[in-house]
């Protein structure tokens, strides 16, 4: 059965910023203390990733969303999106057609690298921690969702993570979202892939102009 999920808002305009007209300490101050609600909501759903060095937040259906604890690390992603192929495949995908290193078994990964920095701690690193010092050092890829309240990390390409700047007034806490383009192009029949909903989202274009644009989403209400 398909994702029945209401998602009016999501097709609304909706613009997700990244650019430096926003207050940095805003900006970065709120995105990290509405991430820390989010970790707190789900605390059995958040584990260290030592295969990638990193922290994993997973949904309550599997996709799960990584960070790494230090991007200077040698061939480990700085973030990653990852989620079941299967849909995807039922919907028509061939899965040779899509970039290289993208499926991993039965997963489908996306993976992005934001720097090299080294990241220093004091005490023990916490997932937090490791989301604060993302926040420190590329603030670039960390923006806001006015229409939807939401903060999130960009990975490049039109892929997504975001979630509420306030649990207790969103129902929509956590949603993964995705560039369908890629998907498509490699044989997927959009409006088919279960559990995911193909909807226009308006964004705000490198000039600062909104364009409406296709997006794969799931969201998750936490509470």
């Amino acid at each position: 059965m398909r994702n029945k999920v209401t998602l009016a808002a999501l097709s609304l305009a909706v613009a997700f910023t990244f650019s430096a007209c926003q207050s940095t300490d805003v900006v970065g101050k709120v995105a990290s203390t509405s991430f820390e609600a989010v970790l707190n909501a789900i605390p059995d759903k958040v584990k260290s990733d030592d295969a990638n060095n990193g922290w994993a937040l997973t949904s309550p259906t599997g996709e799960r969303f990584l960070w790494s604890k230090d991007f200077s690390s040698a061939g480990k992603p700085d973030a990653i999106l990852e989620f079941d192929a299967k849909p995807f495949i039922s919907a028509g995908l061939d899965a040779s057609k899509l970039p290289k290193g993208m499926v991993v078994g039965d997963k489908i990964v996306i993976q992005a690298e934001f720097g090299q920095d080294k990241f220093t701690y004091t005490g023990e690193a916490k997932p937090l921690d490791s989301f604060k010092q993302l926040v420190k050092t590329h603030r670039d890829v960390v923006g806001y969702h006015e229409k939807l309240d939401h903060y999130g990390v960009a990975l490049g390409n039109g892929n997504m993570f975001e979630w509420a700047k306030d649990m207790a007034k969103n129902d929509k806490d956590i949603v993964f979202v995705l560039n369908p383009q890629p998907f498509i192009d490699a044989g997927v029949k959009p409006d088919k892939v279960e559990g995911w909903a193909f909807a226009k989202v308006e964004v705000k274009d490198k000039n600062g102009k909104p364009e409406q644009v296709d997006k794969f989403l799931k969201p998750f209400d936490l509470k």
